[in-house]
């Protein structure tokens, strides 16, 4: 691209960062790093009544759980007012706008006598084109004069060309009666101020585009690339909504579900690269293109999800697994692991994270590092714990006293001592499993020996066999 691409991420600060939005930052996030361009957050914190801070700190939290680093400093929309009312008084002055005394009374009887007509119900101000000197003195609103003739083409890299005429455009409001601005005003100016050249986000925007348009051509302004994606919905078909299940970013994080995961999953919805599911990150930046954006509604997947991370948490760096354990548990509000925890887990991690598809369960299956002497067997495990088993852990604990510790010399003891009980081995491995975790299903009774080392494993092995 000859142009320098600028993205940004726009959301409203009234609640969680959606997984829609999410995927909306991640689409820009992906398109700007893959050009070496510049991604931009901007809060668009108009609506005053909605907007909190807390809302404001979710969405910048969920954005940093997902790796997605914005450029530069966050931008207020509200602070931008005076700049966004400067535009519509220069609209004003050169005639592109005016104002409109009608009131909302004045509105409605317009409608109401067009609908009774069978006439269009758009509302068209009677003073458009009011001399000024016959403009009373009162409350007025700033309106955008829209074409009356002819059509406008949003060309959309996702949708294709959209047509609408623009009889079909009303004369947008720019300013309320107070001399706020409005929402529309104020996306098109900081767009044009940010030097936004891609605007990426959801097909529910489409339709503002034509109105905005009237704002960039008003002022000269380049236009932006479109780029209108389609909405995320549940595996029903419909709009994703909390009937569904989770909607905020930082909910996934609390159920345990790894960052590159969520990354790759939703990279995958709504895009694809040939036949690739699973990919990393730095594939993702390479590939990531606007024409492989699909027309039509994602479905979200939570098996697909889960698969999805289970390949990541397998081949993720286990340090790295680590930290993201520790901030997963704090978003879990659950308590943080201790230092020697901590490096029992990250000896564990090449045999329990296999297998897992979030860190909930990847916890479960480290629960025989994770916990302490003395171990408490849980009920199904302590049916394994009786005193023909005591006895076999009592006579194994001195065989292994001075073996060496390295699988195949521990799978030779435990094969040979299993033959000398008259027994197999998997009669064998019940109560190690009770005494080595307390539990009837672990990791491998050998993976957990190693990772113990000889000196837990026989202290436990002699607790159970008391």
């Amino acid at each position: 691209m000859s142009q320098a691409v600028v993205t940004r991420f726009a959301p409203s600060p009234t609640g969680f960062l959606h997984i829609g939005g999410a995927r909306t930052a991640l689409f820009n996030w992906l398109f700007a790093r893959r050009h070496g361009g510049t991604f931009l957050l901007r809060i668009e914190d108009t609506d005053r009544a909605r907007s909190t801070p807390e809302a404001t700190q979710a969405i910048l939290d969920g954005m940093a759980w997902l790796g997605l680093d914005h450029d530069g400093d966050v931008i207020s929309q509200f602070e931008r007012a005076g700049r966004h009312a400067q535009v519509a008084h220069q609209l004003l002055a050169e005639g592109k706008a005016y104002k409109c005394f009608a009131t909302q009374d004045d509105i409605a009887a317009f409608r109401e006598a067009a609908k009774a007509e069978g006439r269009s119900t758009l509302y068209h101000s009677p003073w458009r084109d009011a001399a000024p000197d016959t403009h009373p003195d009162g409350p007025f609103v700033v309106r955008i004069k829209a074409p009356r003739d002819g059509q406008t083409v949003i060309r959309d890299q996702v949708q294709g060309d959209v047509t609408i005429r623009n009889d079909q455009l009303d004369d947008m409001v720019l300013l309320r009666g107070d001399g706020t601005p409005v929402y529309m005003l104020a996306v098109v100016v900081d767009d044009h101020d940010m030097g936004v050249t891609h605007v990426i986000r959801g097909d529910d925007h489409l339709n503002n585009a034509a109105r905005q348009m009237m704002i960039y051509d008003a002022m000269g302004w380049d236009v932006p690339v479109w780029a209108h994606i389609p909405l995320i919905h549940g595996p029903d078909g419909k709009k994703l909504s909390k009937r569904h299940g989770a909607l905020g970013a930082q909910e996934y994080q609390a159920m345990g579900y790894p960052a590159a995961g969520m990354r790759n999953y939703l990279t995958r919805l709504g895009w694809s690269h040939g036949d690739d599911e699973f990919f990393n990150d730095a594939q993702a930046r390479a590939w990531f293109n606007l024409d492989n954006i699909g027309k039509s509604p994602a479905r979200f997947d939570v098996k697909k999800l889960e698969n999805i991370c289970g390949q990541h948490m397998a081949q993720g760096d286990d340090a790295a697994l680590l930290d993201e354990i520790s901030a997963y548990l704090r978003a879990a509000e659950q308590p943080a692991i201790t230092i020697s925890q901590g490096k029992g887990l990250l000896a564990a991690l090449p045999i329990v994270k296999e297998r897992a598809k979030t860190f909930s369960e990847l916890l479960d299956k480290a629960h025989f590092i994770l916990t302490e002497r003395p171990i408490t067997a849980d009920e199904k495990a302590q049916k394994a714990l009786n005193s023909v088993s005591h006895g076999m852990l009592n006579q194994l604990t001195s065989e292994l006293q001075s073996v060496r510790w390295d699988r195949d010399s521990l799978e030779a003891v435990l094969n040979d001592f299993a033959m000398s009980q008259d027994t197999k081995f998997g009669k064998l491995a019940g109560p190690l499993r009770a005494a080595l975790a307390g539990r009837a299903v672990t990791p491998s009774v050998f993976d957990m020996m190693l990772v113990l080392g000889r000196e837990e494993t026989l202290a436990r092995l002699n607790d159970a066999a008391i």
